[in-house]
This record gives C-alpha cells, structure tokens and sequence, in this order.
C-alpha cells in the first residue's frame, strides 16, 4: 500500500516531495500547502511517517507517537529494530518517538485498514473540524500563517482480534492561552458497530487571532478551491 510513497535505500528511507504530495492529496485527502511539491519549506505528512511504522513493525494495542522533527526530501530516516520504546532520527535528530505496550500483531488487512481511516480522519479535519471548534471560543489561526503543528497521537485498542476496524470523530476539545493553544480531535475505532478501540491527536496552534467569520469564509473558499483544483484523477 506505501510502496509508491517511499524510498528504501541500503540503510535509510527517503520520501521526496512527489512522494510526500501525492501521499498528502491521494491516501489523506489532506491540501496542506507545506505539502506541495514545490513549496518552498516542503514537508512530508506526518501521517505518512505513522504509516510506515505502522507497516514496519506491525499493530500493537498501545501506541503513542511523538512528533519531534520534520521531514523534507532530504531526511535520511533510520528504523531502529523494533522494541517497547523507539525513535525515528535523520542522523543524530530524533524525528518521531515511539513507545508500545501489550500485544503486536502483524496483519496486512488490518495495518492498512487502519491507515487508510486514521490518515482520512486526520487529514480531512483541517477546515472542517477545527475551524469550528475554535469558532465557539471566538477565535480563529492567523490566515496569512496558519500555525498548527501535530505533535502528537495514541491509539489504545482493546484487543487485536479484529480486521479491518472503521473510525467515526468523537468528543474534541480545544484551550488556548493568548495567542497559542492545543487541539485535541478524537476517534473510536469500531468493527461491525462495535467499539474496539479510541484514540487521540494532538495539534499545537499559535498565532491566534480574534474570530472574524468574512476571513473564515474566504479560508474555507480557498482551501475548497485548492482541494478542487489540485486532487489528483
């Protein structure tokens, strides 16, 4: 399912911008412009980096990932061999954390079962989501330079006897403090509307600014726009 988004050299991986694009617009519907291929200060989709763990070393029922760096066409990625407790470095830089608990299993069907929802889930949130539940506090991200960083996430299932879990939006929360502030957006996991799973996914803001619906409306018709023009065939 990845292999199209990746490159394994002889003992890194590397994603290049197209890689890093095609996977942002076709796999997480998600129209960030840091994820252009051209833009200037490219980086890859910290969901793509999640989905290569996940593929590497299987699914446990506890795991948390700590986003510490970014990734351009230039990162190096070194994968450790698996333990309860690992990172992701481009040399000496830690790029992600990783910390495991209980049971892992690997299975095809469900890694990229869980991929697939969590990167939809993930990237579809950006207007929709979090526009709204600031909107309801009266404030808003600063347009001209939306701050919001993904620090980080945790999926805690109740067992790995499933196949292909579904994932439905629960409950999120959002606090600031002046200008900066935390998102929380949360998520169930079912399979056959049964509940096996939650999870959570943290995003750091800054930069806000009071609420102004006219500059809102404008972000949402221009995000709408890029998506139109930009989502591949």
């Amino acid at each position: 399912m990845l292999s199209p988004y990746f490159q394994q050299h002889a003992d890194y991986v590397s994603i290049s911008r197209e890689q890093g694009c095609r996977f942002a617009k076709c796999v997480a519907d998600d129209f960030n412009p840091l994820h252009d291929k051209d833009a200037k200060k490219f980086c890859a989709p910290g969901d793509l980096l999640f989905s290569l763990v996940l593929e590497r070393y299987g699914i446990s029922e506890h795991m948390e990932f700590v986003f510490s760096g970014m990734v351009d066409e230039n990162t190096q990625l070194h994968f450790p061999d698996a333990d309860s407790e690992f990172n992701i470095t481009n040399g000496e830089k830690v790029i992600l954390k990783v910390k495991r608990e209980g049971n892992t299993r690997r299975c095809e069907t469900l890694t990229n079962s869980l991929i697939k929802n969590y990167v939809e889930f993930s990237g579809t949130t950006f207007p929709h989501i979090i526009i709204p539940l600031m909107g309801k506090q009266n404030v808003m991200i600063n347009p001209a330079r939306p701050m919001v960083i993904y620090e980080s996430m945790l999926i805690n299932l109740d067992n790995l006897d499933i196949k292909a879990p579904t994932l439905e939006f629960a409950e999120p929360s959002f606090e600031h403090t002046g200008k900066r502030g935390k998102i929380t957006l949360r998520f169930n996991l079912l399979e056959n509307g049964v509940k096996v799973g939650s999870g959570e996914k943290h995003m750091l803001v800054s930069g806000i600014r009071e609420y102004c619906q006219t500059t809102v409306d404008d972000l949402i018709t221009f995000y709408n726009q890029r998506k139109e023009t930009l989502k591949p065939v």
